[in-house]
């Protein structure tokens, strides 16, 4: 399947200026890490548009996004309950006026110092979509063992057994490509099946995805990492599910309109 002119060459929105990347931040009960995040990402390269998505925290997660927002660090959305990850990426998405856009997680795992190992390829053509691989990296590296390890291997397997595309790290964190790509996934999962979501839709576009690799330092449950063995579950059923999928097939139901700006 190809890519219709649109994808490969984003356009500008008529309300704001462009910038360079989009980095959408999707944050649930991270009170102890966000604010360590957002000046992370402030630090990494590129000019940069921040979005946040407060996806219904019930810790001290609030009132410390409404202070950075209110220095103008990051552009603040907030969902009156907590929805899943995938909802805040939705949400986040709509506001993007990035050339690229990158998913970042608030927990302190992924480093944004190596955007430019993503965006590069994009800014060079060499790519439509760059994954950060944590199985690429020169280190030891939890994902080589363990039972999160071995989901993970699990699900590069289901990708290339449906899809026919081999990958080393599927449900990583790390997703880049441009704006005008990822809208065209027409994004429906709400929570953590967002990730082999895209996957699927990327594998069903015909785009291939370039792997590069990135540097990862794990938490553990008691440091607040939400990720359980049933969302494994919920991964294999989500890349089984859109196995099929095209874009042209129906047009995808509306976002709902639960935001708080």
């Amino acid at each position: 399947m190809s890519l219709p002119d649109s994808v490969l060459k984003p356009g500008k929105t008529d309300e704001a200026p462009e910038v360079l990347l989009s980095v959408l931040v999707p944050v649930y009960n991270e009170a102890a890490t966000v604010a360590e995040c957002i000046r992370r990402v402030q630090a990494a390269p590129y000019p940069k548009q921040i979005i946040v998505v407060d996806d219904g925290s019930q810790d001290a997660t609030p009132a410390i996004l409404e202070r950075l927002c209110n220095q103008g660090l990051i552009e603040l959305y907030r969902h009156q309950r907590n929805r899943g990850k995938g909802a805040a990426v939705r949400t986040a998405l709509q506001y993007a006026r990035g050339r690229f856009v990158i998913i970042q997680d608030a927990d302190l795992e992924y480093d944004p110092q190596e955007y430019p190992r993503l965006i590069e390829p994009l800014r060079q053509g060499k790519a439509l979509a760059v994954y950060g691989s944590r199985f690429l990296a020169d280190q030891g590296l939890y994902a080589r063992k363990g039972v999160l390890g071995l989901g993970v291997r699990l699900l590069n397997w289901l990708v290339w057994r449906w899809y026919g595309v081999r990958l080393t790290d599927e449900a990583t964190c790390y997703k880049a490509m441009s704006v005008q790509l990822m809208r065209k996934l027409h994004l429906e999962c709400d929570g953590f099946d967002f990730c082999p979501e895209v996957t699927a839709k990327l594998c069903r576009l015909g785009v291939e995805i370039l792997e590069v690799p990135i540097t990862y330092r794990p938490r553990c449950a008691a440091e607040g990492k939400k990720l359980s063995w049933h969302h494994g579950w919920q991964a294999m059923r989500t890349l089984w599910r859109f196995r099929c999928w095209s874009p042209l097939r129906k047009n995808q139901p509306e976002i709902p309109q639960e935001v708080v700006r």
